[in-house]
């Protein structure tokens, strides 16, 4: 099944989408920093069934092709890009849906399935955190200054934004993840996590270097009835490094 790619006016941008399968239960996939539906989920949308899904990964504003505008990182970034999200699937229409959240994407997901209860109809987030702590802080500015990192995780993002845009949107997500932690508890959603009623799935690498895994076991204990799954060898990237474990553990979930 091919993948469509077009454009959408929601909330005053045009927000860029990938859509590919055709079956009954959507799901949106929602990408990390800086991330976009090509960057983040080629495996997901290559081989998701796409007799039982309709699968729709998003850029979110000032992401990937969803510029303009440039992107920014006000103190409620989380709940617009949530609000986004949401606006975006029922701009598509799709009464209900599904959501697939990952890092910062994993965020967004849990303050949408919190805030929009009756449109949400299963959460899967992997690499997320709740609130942001001084060692997070830490991890954070160890990857300021891009020219530091990997040229796995390099490459894509530069050839995608040019390696000024990628640069400075680095710093100041840098900038604008850390101001959380000014917050009593660090707190990002952590009031909200109680609000997420339905079916939750989270996924850990246990060699994450980013988010350490009491982030998960926190929104774990915190979303009732929720499920937790912890990948022996799974790092940030959990889900491209393991694409077909991942697909199919999340595939089971969403049946």
């Amino acid at each position: 099944t091919s993948i469509t790619s077009a454009k959408i006016q929601v909330n005053g941008v045009h927000l860029h989408y990938q859509q590919t399968g055709e079956g009954s239960h959507a799901v949106l996939l929602l990408p990390g920093m800086l991330g976009s539906g090509q960057t983040d989920f080629g495996p997901q949308l290559k081989s998701m069934n796409k007799q039982l899904f309709t699968v729709v990964a998003w850029d979110p504003r000032g992401y990937g092709k969803s510029i303009p505008p440039s992107r920014d990182f006000p103190p409620d970034f989380f709940e617009r890009d949530a609000k986004d999200a949401v606006d975006l699937m029922q701009a598509l229409k799709f009464k209900k849906f599904s959501l697939l959240g990952w890092s910062d994407g994993g965020i967004t997901a849990l303050i949408a399935a919190a805030k929009y209860p009756n449109l949400i109809h299963k959460l899967v987030v992997w690499g997320a955190n709740a609130s942001v702590t001084q060692e997070d802080v830490r991890i954070y500015n160890g990857i300021r200054d891009v020219s530091k990192l990997s040229e796995k995780v390099k490459k894509p993002l530069e050839e995608l934004y040019g390696h000024k845009y990628f640069a400075k949107t680095c710093e100041a997500w840098v900038d604008g993840i850390s101001r959380f932690a000014e917050n009593s508890d660090g707190n990002i959603c952590q009031q909200l996590l109680p609000d997420i009623k339905c079916p939750t799935f989270i996924i850990h690498g246990e060699k994450d270097p980013l988010v350490p895994q009491a982030h998960a076991e926190y929104i774990h204990k915190h979303i009732k009835g929720s499920r937790l799954l912890l990948m022996p060898e799974g790092k940030h990237n959990l889900h491209l490094r393991f694409a077909e474990d991942f697909n199919r553990e999340v595939e089971n979930f969403l049946r």
